[in-house]
């Protein structure tokens, strides 16, 4: 139960799906509802695809590359850190990718909401590291998958109703939940990179 729950809080902190929020309703800001509402679905199903995608062939691309688990897992934690450390310190998720919005004018469904706002990077290697194949068996595959479904589907709820629950957190909200996951991601992190490690030196 304590595992499930430590891979739900995982992907929750690295997809984060409140701080998803603000950046929908500004790609949304002149759309109709039934545009929102396909928008919404649109962003979720390219985030699912290319998270299951990590999920499913970022291992088989290692081995192809001759990448060891335990580099790409040292390597990972370190991005992930990163990671954590701009969403602690930087801007926040939803002000530094509100500003991506300006940028595109087309598809903005794909970015910056699929990409990188719920498929961030860190939610890519998540889906690598948590289903090694040399470590972990099927069946907790199968959890783990489940476990990043249940947080996207979540998600889409999320952006469903993303103009009452904004009005109840706000954009200040918003980054203070995502800079509170920031920190818990960059515990992850650090233990990602020592697993790594030990991975490595065979400790």
């Amino acid at each position: 139960m304590n595992e499930i729950l430590a891979t739900f809080i995982f992907f929750f902190a690295v997809i984060d799906p409140v701080g998803t929020i603000p950046v929908f309703i500004a790609v949304t800001k002149n759309s109709k509802h039934h545009e929102k509402r396909k928008i919404a679905l649109k962003a979720v199903l390219v985030a699912t695809l290319v998270l299951l995608f990590f999920l499913i062939a970022g291992e088989i691309i290692l081995n192809a590359i001759k990448v060891p688990i335990s580099a790409f897992q040292i390597a990972g934690g370190i991005v992930l850190f990163i990671f954590a450390l701009s969403m602690i310190f930087g801007e926040g998720k939803p002000d530094s990718e509100e500003k991506d919005i300006q940028k595109s004018d087309s598809e903005k469904y794909i970015f910056p909401l699929a990409i990188p706002s719920i498929a961030s990077p860190g939610a890519m290697i998540a889906a690598v590291i948590l289903t090694e194949n040399h470590k972990f068996g099927i069946w907790h595959q199968l959890k783990v998958s489940l476990i990043m479904l249940t947080v996207l589907a979540i998600t889409l709820v999320f952006l469903l109703l993303a103009t009452r629950l904004f009005k109840f957190i706000g954009n200040s909200g918003a980054s203070i939940i995502s800079r509170v996951m920031g920190l818990i991601l960059a515990s992850v992190a650090v233990n990602s990179i020592l697993d790594g490690m030990k991975l490595y030196f065979g400790l």
